[in-house]
């Protein structure tokens, strides 16, 4: 039994989802800023904070709620029967509300207008498809250290993000309450309002094969029964 209450997990959710979007968008904003136009360069100075504190928050929240910070992520351990459908319910807004204001967060920081709605058009199906992908990859790799090497998640995560957001067209958002969220800044991590849904369907099969995946992947082979023969 977790030591810790249902508020206090439901608020670890918030707070970590709200920390992740303020360094997205900040790490974000102060990479176009100082990248002279290089897009790769803004990239690069988007992906090392994020890929950073992932590792920071999984590890500091992961006591306290599991450190999922993404309705793909809970979904998948309701899907497994590890948490129950209320909790689920709670995380999920948690996340959203939490990412939302992140986002107004890393505005504020920047001094830019707390609400936006973001411009940044990614659609098409190979962005969809890369964010099947990037999905399908992250929750393989959580299931798959949680069997292998529980203590290594939090640096396994932020390491599978850093490299997701070089080898996905859609730069990995790999969550759906990160991509409602940048669909509020009007910055380089932004996404278009009307290309925010087939984002998230893109993320939720990704997860949903990933469980499934798993769920055969990981489970050990039944042992041989050795049959001996009686001594005579």
């Amino acid at each position: 039994m977790s030591p810790y209450s249902a508020a206090q997990s439901v608020a670890a959710e918030f707070l970590g989802t709200a920390l992740l979007l303020a360094t997205v968008v900040g790490s974000g904003i102060m990479g176009a800023k100082l990248s002279a136009g290089n897009e790769a360069l803004a990239l690069m100075a988007n992906t090392l904070p994020t890929g950073a504190i992932l590792v920071v928050l999984i590890t500091v929240f992961g006591p306290v709620s599991g450190a999922h910070f993404n309705p793909a992520v809970s979904g998948v351990f309701w899907l497994r029967g590890e948490i129950s459908s209320r909790p689920t319910l709670f995380y999920v807004l948690a996340q959203v509300c939490g990412g939302l204001v992140g986002v107004a967060a890393a505005h504020a920081m920047f001094d830019l207008p707390l609400v936006q709605l973001a411009t940044k058009m990614r659609t098409g199906t190979g962005q969809w498809f890369a964010e099947g992908v990037a999905t399908f990859g992250l929750l393989l790799t959580i299931l798959g250290t949680l069997q292998a090497r529980p203590k290594a998640v939090a640096v396994n995560v932020g390491l599978y993000i850093g490299a997701a957001y070089w080898f996905t067209a859609s730069t990995s958002f790999a969550n759906p309450a990160v991509t409602i969220a940048r669909a509020f800044s009007d910055t380089f991590a932004g996404i278009r309002l009307a290309d925010v849904v087939p984002f998230i369907i893109a993320q939720l099969a990704g997860a949903l094969i990933a469980t499934l995946m798993a769920a055969w992947l990981f489970r050990p082979a039944p042992q041989t029964l050795t049959k001996r023969v009686p001594a005579e």
